[in-house]
């Protein structure tokens, strides 16, 4: 299945989760999308529990199925509780580091600037989205692309990097210095009900 590119707002409404990272989705319109949005009934059964909050996860990290699935099965392979390593996973992607870094305001723009070639790893350049960059590595900008707009503006709104990068702003670069824990990912997230999805 391809990777969603269409209106991240309807989803958005549709799942219940703000995808853009501003919430405004859901704070102007806080229902499904549609003619019958505000007067839907809610109730879903436990299999639709489970499709939309594994839904929620994959457009949240924009990943497609074939990844996402791949990326589960690794998780069950690690030591640990299966869905906590699989949320770790999807957090140490480069695309979403750099988009955690501030680098870029939403996932989308964060791959577009690792797919163009904008970033180094450990000074290598690198534009592979998914590559799961490994604590101890070094995630910066290319030195000639450090003064692109789409950074500075993103920079300019971004208050908060997690504590598991070491962000040196002046540099625009960010060691990933430890795996996230659970307490520090998605609150919005129910990742048992992913793992009971996919062992139906």
């Amino acid at each position: 299945m391809a990777r969603y590119t269409g209106p991240t707002w309807k989803i958005s409404r549709r799942l219940g989760i703000s995808l853009s990272g501003t919430g405004k989705e859901i704070e102007k319109r806080p229902y499904a999308p549609g003619q019958h949005g505000p007067t839907q009934r809610t109730k879903l059964s436990e299999y639709g529990k489970q499709l939309q909050e594994k839904q929620k996860l994959r457009f949240m990290y924009g990943v497609n199925e074939r990844q996402f699935r791949n990326l589960f099965n690794k998780a069950g392979q690690m030591q640990g509780v299966h869905g906590e390593n699989f949320m770790i996973l999807l957090e140490t992607r480069l695309d979403n580091l750099v988009y955690r870094m501030g680098l870029a305001r939403t996932r989308r723009a964060a791959r577009q600037l690792v797919n163009h070639g904008h970033i180094l790893v450990d000074g290598k350049r690198l534009d592979i989205p998914s590559y799961s960059v490994k604590p101890g590595q070094e995630i910066s900008l290319r030195e000639r692309s450090s003064n692109l707009s789409v950074v500075t503006e993103a920079l300019e709104l971004n208050s908060f990097v997690p504590e598991y990068l070491e962000f040196d702003a002046e540099a625009k670069k960010a060691k990933f210095v430890r795996l996230p824990e659970r307490s520090e990912l998605s609150s919005e997230i129910d990742e048992a009900l992913i793992v009971e999805f996919y062992s139906r």
